[in-house]
């Protein structure tokens, strides 16, 4: 599994500014600050803005709609190389890897955010140590009475503890006899070895550590006994392992236990070639050993070729081929025998000779056992329902528990059929690995081009039909195995739900590779499906409407047989027509999300013309049609740093706040650009913030708390949570339809002041952790933002969040504005004579700056609601040089 499972080490500098005993925020990813109507320059935040494929997908009517576009894989886990994982540069062979983005689990989006730093730890570390009365604690009375001791105790290893706990008290089926002695020698194990495993276990996992490394760790005050602890070799019962009905699912020989096992292994009875040797130098030690060796290389690969040549080459002559003659045949015989037992002697020296060299550099080497180190991965992919984990991931539960914050009440349910059996999770595992191996291929390595294409065609192929299966075990399992609510999450942990992605890859695969029929049986196969991926099915509409209208006519015709221009005018008018069922059919599709709207209806309207409908009997869509957002243009000073250099990547751009109140001074304020042009709205009588998705985030969840914690089995795992685990898939919407679209409907009818104010009257004194919610909004100027909104626009973009709250988190206009009916301007007294006031949504952009896709879909969805969208340009009427 250390091929496909993520970890990285989070950044050394914390998005949160917030202690942990006060002040976290509740948004998800990233803390939300305080909303504030100026900020100084020091306090911009800047723009998170996701870049999501089916934005582009949504958006893509150009030339590059043949295509599906890329898919960066945002339902996917993050996936990394055992090789190149992250960790610091002293644990591994010398080389250093930069850090990978560290991506959110599903359990770590729902726990508020924390910030992870040796503060925080210390502060974990006094709380726990104020818990204990007596100084002298058994490690067995720890362990029972979860009593911490300083010396004797970390928040890494409770974290690694509390996850095993927690499987093995609810999930102890998945795993076998072998497995279970395991776990009670981890038990046995002293503290400091523990600790050791667990720090080794969040670093480059497939790498040797060198031991002289090894000793930073004030917690370990014996390296060479919990190193010697690690290494011991441990008997296992004899038995079976695997049962025959999981070894199909068990790929790698790695996953299967031996009769004996150790935790740790050491380089001196595991590392027996040159080449594995080598690779564990650094540059320079390889540098200084290549000069003794008279071998020579451009960079550390070339180093170790040469390296590895050279111990192989013999030395003798018969390296060039010579043999010695002699007239007498036996003689000529036993010479040669000799001679090549010479060499081979002399080769098995000079190779022993730099194994031993090479190791003198780097002294004792230990690495975690590759059998243990994957039994505890499946540990920690069952205990938290994802293949990728942090070691903030660790932290953030324990933090999590001890913090003084008030969470919404729900009810925990941590169920144990989220695998089945063993088999499933096995297969889970296998379809993962087959996924990431499909992601390396299309993205991690350059455009795949066609011979990367074909690969994934056949990666596919090879487990189509097994997928087949899995789609009719779902189909009989969603009607007879799943309690209320409970499949569409469940399901993401089925191979099932890897392999419609896969099969997904696919079909972009085909399409790029000109195979158009292929491509639409299977476009045609993936929705007949509801189970898998449902917010994939406006793209695969669009997409096989596109086919439809532009190739499937050319693929009836025979090589040996030309359509005549009548029969191909009557084969598009078929197809045309059959294009037309498809959009309408996608239209009215629950599961077509909103965003994929617009280009269906743009397509079903001219395919009417096209096909010459009689014109009553077209659709009409002008309520939906799209408006362009308006331009305006405000000048202002803009602000240069003397020492700012050039050729640097796009920076924020600092302007001088001019119609802004001054600072205590009076000097004018230096500001962002969004805060110069907030500044001009407000002396044209709006109200407003700069906030991007922030306040779409907090009206959401004001307007869904309760819908957000409703009970749905498995999405409550602990008492610590500030949103459902199925709150950033595909599956939230789904198992919540009744209930979203009843809010909807009251939303609709004018209802949104109302919940604002009970769920603020229930909940703000408590400053209750809600995801996405920030209480620093005062709650007047939201119900009178919420007044100003046409009530059909504001359902309308909550469903957009509700149906993918993930993807939908960037790409808001950076500007929320809004003004009561007596303030609009008289331009606008029409629109204000029903009571309502005005909404406006401002996206500012400076010189260069682009839209970028996140960005015009959302213009798309306001635009579409009835919302007014301004594109604004700060426009620089003075540049001024500053210190």
């Amino acid at each position: 599994m250390d091929r496909f499972v993520k970890r990285t080490r989070p950044s050394q500098t914390s998005n949160s500014h917030w202690a942990l005993t006060a002040g976290w925020t509740n948004t998800n990813k990233r803390p939300e600050r305080p909303p504030t109507k100026k900020r100084r320059t020091d306090q911009i935040r800047q723009k998170d803005v996701s870049e999501d494929d089916d934005y582009s997908t949504a958006l893509n009517n150009g030339e590059n709609e043949d295509l599906f576009l890329p898919d960066q894989s945002r339902d996917s886990p993050l996936i990394r190389d055992g090789k190149t994982g992250s960790g610091h540069a002293e644990d591994g062979d010398g080389t250093e890897t930069a850090p990978a983005a560290h991506h959110h689990t599903a359990l770590e989006d729902s726990l508020p955010e924390v910030k992870v730093d040796n503060d925080i730890i210390e502060e974990y570390e006094k709380l726990k140590s104020s818990q204990v009365e007596d100084s002298e604690v058994s490690a067995e009375t720890r362990r029972q009475t979860r009593k911490w001791v300083r010396g004797q105790s970390s928040i890494y290893v409770d974290a690694f503890n509390l996850a095993l706990d927690t499987v093995l008290q609810d999930e102890a089926h998945l795993f076998e006899e072998k497995e279970n002695c395991v776990f009670e020698n981890w038990r046995a194990l002293s503290y400091e070895a523990q600790y050791m495993y667990v720090r080794l276990f969040l670093r480059k996992t497939a790498s040797w550590h060198r031991l002289e490394r090894l000793k930073h760790y004030p917690d370990i005050s014996d390296m060479e006994r919990a190193i010697e602890s690690l290494l011991e070799p441990r008997e296992l019962p004899e038995g079976q392992f695997v049962k025959k009905s999981d070894e199909e699912f068990v790929a790698e020989p790695g996953h299967v236990f031996a009769n004996a096992f150790a935790f740790a292994d050491d380089s001196a009875s595991h590392i027996k070639t040159v080449e594995q040797a080598a690779h564990l130098l650094s540059l320079d030690e390889l540098k200084t050993l290549a000069k003794d060796a008279k071998v020579q290389g451009k960079n550390k690969a070339d180093l170790i070729r040469a390296f590895c040549r050279m111990c192989s080459q013999q030395s003798s002559l018969m390296s060039v081929g010579l043999r010695r003659s002699s007239t007498n045949a036996s003689m000529h015989s036993l010479d040669s025998t000799s001679e090549e037992a010479n060499t081979e002697n002399q080769n098995t020296n000079r190779k022993a000779h730099f194994l031993d060299k090479i190791l003198a550099v780097t002294g004792p080497l230990v690495r975690l056992s590759e059998p243990v180190f994957k039994l505890f991965e499946r540990v920690h992919l069952v205990f938290y329902r994802s293949t990728e984990w942090t070691e903030k991931s660790l932290t953030t539960i324990i933090l999590a528990k001890i913090s003084r914050r008030n969470f919404p009440a729900y009810v925990v349910c941590r169920s144990s059929n989220i695998f089945p059996s063993r088999r499933y999770l096995l297969e889970f595992e296998n379809s993962m690995r087959l996924q990431f191996e499909v992601d390396t291929i299309l993205g991690f390595s350059g455009p795949p081009g066609a011979e990367g294409n074909r690969k994934v065609v056949e990666k596919f192929e090879s487990i189509a039909p097994r997928w087949r299966e899995l789609l009719a075990e779902a189909q009989k399992m969603d009607r007879t195995g799943y309690g209320f609510g409970e499949g569409g999450y469940l399901r993401r942990f089925s191979a099932g739900h890897a392999y419609t992605r896969i099969a997904h890859k696919a079909a972009e695969a085909l399409g790029r590779l000109h195979r158009y029929q292929d491509e639409y049986d299977l476009l045609a196969e993936l929705l007949s499906q509801q189970l898998f991926h449902p917010a994939r099915r406006g793209a695969w509409y669009k997409r096989k409407a596109l086919v439809e209208e532009r190739y499937m006519w050319e693929l009836e015709q025979t090589p040996t047989t030309a359509f005549s221009e009548a029969q191909k005018n009557l084969q598009k008018k078929r197809w045309r027509q059959i294009a037309l069922a498809t959009c309408e059919t996608a239209l009215q599709d629950p599961n077509c999300h909103l965003i994929y709207h617009y280009d269906l209806q743009k397509r079903l309207i001219r395919l009417e013309k096209q096909l010459n409908i009689p014109r009553r009997q077209q659709h009409n869509f002008d309520h939906a049609m799209l408006r362009d957002p308006e331009e305006h243009t405000i000048e202002g000073i803009q602000l240069v740093r003397e020492d700012a250099g050039r050729g640097q990547g796009s920076t924020k751009t600092i302007w001088l706040d001019e119609l802004g109140d001054p600072d205590k001074e009076g000097n004018l304020m230096h500001v962002s650009v969004e805060e110069m042009c907030l500044s001009f709205y407000r002396t044209q009588g709006w109200k407003g913030y700069h906030s991007e998705g922030g306040i779409l985030r907090t009206l959401f969840a004001y307007l869904f708390c309760d819908i957000l914690f409703l009970f749905v089995p498995n999405v409550f795992q602990t008492a610590y949570q500030t949103c459902p685990l199925d709150l950033h898939t595909d599956a939230f919407y789904p198992a919540r339809a009744s209930e979203i679209n009843h809010r909807l409907v009251e939303i609709s009818n004018g209802g949104a002041g109302d919940l604002i104010r009970r769920v603020n009257e229930q909940h703000r004194e408590r400053r209750t952790c809600i995801v996405g919610l920030n209480w620093d909004y005062e709650v007047e100027d939201l119900i009178q933002l919420v007044s100003c909104f046409e009530s059909e626009a504001l359902a309308a973009i909550c469903k957009v969040i509700a149906q993918d709250y993930k993807a939908r988190g960037g790409g808001v206009p950076d500007l929320v504005l809004w003004r009561t009916a007596h303030e609009s301007s008289d331009d606008r007294k029409e629109q204000s004579e029903n009571g309502k006031g005005e909404v406006m949504f401002v996206e500012v952009k400076s010189a260069n700056d682009r839209l970028s896709d996140t960005q015009r879909l959302w213009i798309h969805v306001l635009s579409a609601a009835g919302v007014r969208v301004v594109l604004c340009n700060a426009v620089a009427k003075e540049v001024k040089t500053i210190d």
